[in-house]
């Protein structure tokens, strides 16, 4: 679990949920430059805020295939755009397409960054713990943990697998064919691992009642209060309203 290190660490972890889930909101669901630009400049003040720019790369990283498969894709091969930049043989890259690619670009690197600033901020178990006291049942709550916790348990079991093949010698490391060849000896002990993780925890949340009627008690109930109610509230409703007005044509962004 992560210490709480600032202001915006000790928020409530459904109100970082709401301001996550509104940033994406605004980034995808707001046309023109504005809403990925804005989203980008909000995030940046907070992640500066809460002190965690460097944990954010792993993040930014993450884009980079899509973003250049969005690059790619929009710069050439954008329908009925004839504003053409250069040509690589029979591809012409235009402007118009050169623009929504970085548009969209800029939305997933947006999304990306807002999802970081609320892992990067919020212990899983508080959210898991805060999410069931508010009602959500008991199924909701496991599948939301374990979907936050299979990718990094993935990764870690990786590593271990990854060592120890090593320690028995085998090379990993080196030129592509080599990789590649190292990825058949650790595909199949991580399938077989993931399928014996998923028995195990079953078991164990059977031996925990995981399956009996009624609501469970929670033991530790993460502070809240009325200040962050009503900008949980404000935020909703506002990134709602934006999205209604901008696809309305009240508002017509940049």
């Amino acid at each position: 679990m992560r210490p709480a290190e600032g202001v915006y660490h000790r928020l409530n972890p459904t109100t970082k949920l709401v301001i996550a889930f509104a940033a994406a909101l605004i980034a995808f669901g707001v046309r023109g430059w504005s809403g990925p630009v804005g989203v980008l400049g909000v995030v940046g003040v907070t992640a500066a805020v809460a002190g965690i720019g460097r944990g954010m790369r792993p993040f930014v990283l993450a884009t980079l295939p899509l973003i250049a498969s969005i690059l790619i894709v929009n710069t050439f091969l954008y329908p009925d755009a004839h504003d053409v930049l250069f040509r690589v043989g029979p591809l012409a890259a235009t402007g118009t397409g050169l623009a929504a690619a970085l548009q969209a670009s800029l939305r997933v690197v947006a999304f990306a960054l807002s999802v970081a600033v609320f892992s990067l901020t919020t212990p899983t178990d508080d959210l898991l713990v805060d999410l069931e006291h508010r009602g959500l049942g008991r199924r909701g709550v496991f599948v939301i943990g374990a979907a936050i916790r299979t990718i990094p348990r993935m990764a870690e079991r990786a590593g271990e697998i990854v060592e120890s093949q090593r320690a028995r010698a085998l090379d990993t490391e080196g030129s592509l064919l080599r990789r590649v060849r190292g990825l058949v000896p650790l595909a199949g002990p991580l399938i077989l691992g993931a399928l014996s993780d998923v028995e195990e925890r079953t078991m164990a949340l059977e031996a925990r009642a995981f399956s009996a009627p009624g609501r469970r008690t929670t033991l530790r109930p993460i502070p809240d209060t009325a200040g962050q109610r009503a900008v949980r509230w404000l935020v909703a409703l506002g990134s709602l309203a934006l999205l209604a007005a901008t696809a309305g044509g009240v508002i017509t962004p940049p």
